[in-house]
């Protein structure tokens, strides 16, 4: 898949040392292609991230949802304590020109140890089907093994999310095994696929 030339702009991020198994936290970086823009939260994105986090398209298998603005704050403050604690970095995903807000992508779990960490995304609803996330996932991988060092990403999907499952698969995300019936949502035992990607250098 083509795409568009990345830039990456350190605003408010990670700087890696001289020595390569250590992150230091420096500024936040922005990274922009000619589509899309992927930056850093902002208190006014409250607004958006519950519209997201209480869709119920969106929640059917993501594994948090809210109910109310205030409690969306807890989401807010786990974006920021992610950098600030050096465990990932998680961006709002919006329009090259940051009027339109599409969604959220970024990196969790990250473990500077064994250099890996866990993907996660989600998107609104009317912005599903228009490669957003195609264009937004292979940018966030790039950072992760480029800028982060990682070896490995992971993505640990509900068997039953086909669309994610699919583009996954389309971003060259090898499946290792199913976890089954490890995990009780709604009172009902649900089976997880592991995915994982390699820096292939």
């Amino acid at each position: 898949m083509k795409l568009s030339k990345e830039r990456i702009e350190l605003h408010i991020g990670f700087e890696q040392s001289g020595n390569k198994n250590k992150i230091r936290m420096t500024e936040f970086p922005i990274i922009k292609t000619n589509r899309l823009l992927l930056r850093q939260f902002i208190r006014s994105d409250v607004e958006n991230v519950y519209k997201g986090l209480s869709h119920s398209d969106v929640i059917k298998y993501y594994g948090i949802s809210f109910d109310s603005l205030e409690a969306t704050e807890e989401q807010m403050n786990w974006f920021a304590d992610l950098v600030r604690n050096k465990t990932g970095i998680w961006w709002a995903i919006c329009s090259s020109d940051n009027t339109i807000f599409y969604g959220a992508g970024g990196l969790n779990s990250l473990s500077k140890e064994h250099k890996k960490a866990e993907i996660g995304f989600w998107l609104l609803p009317d912005f599903w089907g228009q490669g957003i996330m195609q264009e937004a996932f292979p940018l966030i991988c790039n950072f992760g093994f480029k800028k982060l060092n990682l070896h490995r990403i992971e993505g640990f999907v509900d068997t039953e999310n086909s669309n994610c499952i699919k583009s996954l698969k389309m971003l060259d995300f090898t499946h290792e095994g199913t976890m089954k019936e490890c995990e009780i949502k709604n009172g009902k035992y649900i089976s997880i696929d592991i995915y994982a990607k390699l820096n292939e250098k």
